[in-house]
């Protein structure tokens, strides 16, 4: 199957069309005012339209209340992506809301951290595995922290996954082939500084990451 690759926290058409002409599969982006790579809403929704039809699109949010959520189905994106602490009763409502796709993203440092994975896998289109962030960041993804990819080991073979976590153009190579997840998400390991995205880095990030799925 091949690998789908996601680049998140994009905030212009520019670099959007430049991890599209590389080949990224979902493009990415943040609605989270805590997040440096925060956009609002009318902002997502232009892009969105730029993007049209050639790539997935995919908002991240993090607790959404219930108005978000209807606010979030208006701009038609293809994923929304639930980056809280949202609990499986939490994610069936908003299954119930969400006019579109969820991606739910979990926090991942040891083998324990796995155990609600298969209970989400059941509920929601894909799980994203994340490095939990460090205590003292006040944004749940996006932190550049990599977590220890042999706890995945314990994981049931039959769930399709994105990894996250501190992916970046040296790394990315040896976590597919360790790990064949079904997807890859990055966002700090493209950037040049704090939320800023580097089109040679986003390039050369897609390129490493398709030659090593092969």
């Amino acid at each position: 199957m091949q690998l789908k690759i996601k680049i998140c926290g994009l905030k212009t058409p520019e670099l959007v069309d430049v991890a599209i002409e590389a080949g990224a599969d979902l493009i990415g982006f943040v609605n989270f005012a805590k997040s440096p790579r925060h956009l609002e809403l009318d902002q997502i929704g232009k892009l969105i339209e730029h993007v049209g039809t050639r790539a997935e699109t995919v908002i991240l949010t993090v607790n959404p209340e219930n108005a978000q959520i209807e606010l979030l189905n208006a701009l038609r994106p293809h994923y929304i992506q639930l980056h809280g602490g949202e609990s499986v009763e939490r994610v069936k409502e908003i299954k119930e809301l969400a006019h579109s796709r969820l991606i739910k993203a979990l926090p991942v440092a040891t083998e324990d951290d796995l155990g609600e994975v298969a209970a989400f896998d059941q509920l929601v289109d894909l799980v994203l595995l994340d490095a939990k962030p460090p205590k003292d960041s006040d944004i749940p993804g996006g932190n550049g922290e990599v977590f220890d990819w042999s706890v995945l080991k314990a994981l049931d073979p039959s769930i399709r996954f994105m990894l996250s976590g501190g992916l970046d153009i040296d790394n990315v190579a040896d976590a597919i082939k360790q790990i064949q997840p079904y997807a890859i998400d990055v966002s700090s390991g493209v950037e040049r500084a704090r939320g800023e995205k580097d089109a040679e880095k986003i390039r050369r990030f897609i390129s490493r990451a398709t030659i090593a799925s092969v």
